[in-house]
């Protein structure tokens, strides 16, 4: 029964959307647009009506469904969904709600896990796509045909400078990446804390930064953002860049305060983070992904109200907001994608998430934080810059 419903509704959302699906023995569908081949119409059907969103990126990875644009074809399904009812979104991606493992929530043992099913999978083979910089976030260019790499060095440097880094400026940056933010940083004579749960990213984060003739002014430390040591007197900037999303629901207070607590009075505090709408998030929080499953255990994108929320309600100001994403972080993975060949997994994650970038259902900001409560010199909310689409 499960089966027969998912297969009613696959076959009447894919024409509804500009989307032509492809079955056996030669029968299309739907409206012109990028096709989506099925190969095996029993075991797709079988699989989302077991496990709904989670079981159509399963299908895909078990070969059950295919196509030669994958991006397009998960854009046109995330914009078709955007444009019908919520109530049947709901048919059709939770035919079967699952919960997040309570293994994976953000608490200090499993945010370690986390950080190591991902990031410590293999430096090789994130540096097989990533650009010379292994900046694994967004970039910010300035036209479509900028270099990856002064892309990526043009979204760093632009924190640094809202933060206020400098000649002399303690930093604590949370979430190493594999170091080039903390290179850039200490290049502006800055000495820089970071830290990071993944002992292999940590491992070649140090060979780079001894590389760059900065390992004097830059400590990597394997450590919770929970546990970090306080400093006298605080640091003058924390940066911390798409870190945030695999810190979980629960602890976006924690993370906040963490954040708070290490900054002197005067510093800022510069986040940049993967965002989506407020209504999406609240729809999302308790709901198990196909990302969370294969990619990014314990993940949730927050809202940049919800994290905008977190450091008020510990007492701080958002002087600024900066988004950036849809066509940036598009273009990011869209480049990223390309240069390397992938698994099924890693094609349908990366199509996946450059997908929800061209819908608009995924956007990318910086927030740039003061610790002091507003007053009427400094306003709650700063002027938003507008988004940069080249």
């Amino acid at each position: 029964m499960r089966t027969a419903l998912a297969g009613l509704l696959f076959r009447l959302l894919t024409r509804r959307i500009r989307l032509r699906v492809a079955y056996p023995r030669k029968s299309v569908t739907g409206a012109p647009g990028p096709t989506l081949v099925v190969r095996r119409p029993r075991e797709l059907y079988r699989r989302l009506g077991a496990a709904g969103e989670i079981g159509f990126g399963e299908a895909y990875q078990a070969g059950d469904w295919d196509s030669d644009d994958l991006p397009g074809v998960l854009t046109a399904i995330a914009t078709g969904l955007a444009g019908i009812a919520p109530r049947v979104q709901k048919q059709v991606w939770r035919l079967r709600r699952v919960r997040p493992p309570q293994a994976e929530e953000g608490a200090p043992g499993a945010a370690r896990s986390n950080a190591e099913r991902h990031y410590d999978l293999s430096n090789e083979m994130f540096a097989s796509f990533l650009d010379s910089s292994m900046t694994y976030s967004s970039a910010l260019f300035e036209a479509r045909d900028d270099d990856l790499t002064a892309a990526q060095h043009r979204k760093i440097d632009r924190l640094l400078d809202v933060t206020g880094v400098g000649a002399g400026s303690r930093v604590l940056e949370i979430g190493t990446g594999w170091g080039e933010l903390a290179v850039r940083a200490a290049r502006r004579g800055a000495h820089v804390v970071s830290v990071t749960l993944a002992p292999r990213q940590r491992s070649l984060a140090l060979q780079r930064i001894a590389a760059a003739g900065v390992a004097d002014r830059v400590e990597v430390r394997l450590c919770d953002y929970r546990a970090i040591e306080a400093v006298p007197g605080g640091f003058d900037a924390v940066v911390s860049v798409e870190m945030i999303e695999a810190v979980g629901y629960d602890w976006w207070p924690a993370f906040a305060a963490a954040v708070l607590g290490h900054l002197r009075p005067g510093g800022r505090a510069g986040i940049q983070m993967i965002t989506t709408g407020h209504d999406r998030m609240l729809a999302t929080i308790d709901t198990y992904t196909w990302i969370q499953k294969y990619i990014f255990p314990g993940g949730l994108i927050p809202s940049a109200e919800a994290i905008t929320s977190a450091f008020t309600d510990a007492g701080a100001t958002v002087v600024e907001r900066f988004d950036f994403g849809s066509w940036h972080y598009a273009e990011t993975l869209r480049r990223w994608r390309t240069a390397a060949a992938f698994d099924r997994t890693w094609n349908y994650y990366l199509a996946f998430c450059e997908a929800g970038f061209t819908a608009g259902y995924l956007d990318v900001c910086q927030l740039v934080v003061s610790p002091e409560r507003a007053t009427d010199e400094c306003p709650p909310h700063g002027d938003v810059s507008r988004r940069i689409d080249p």
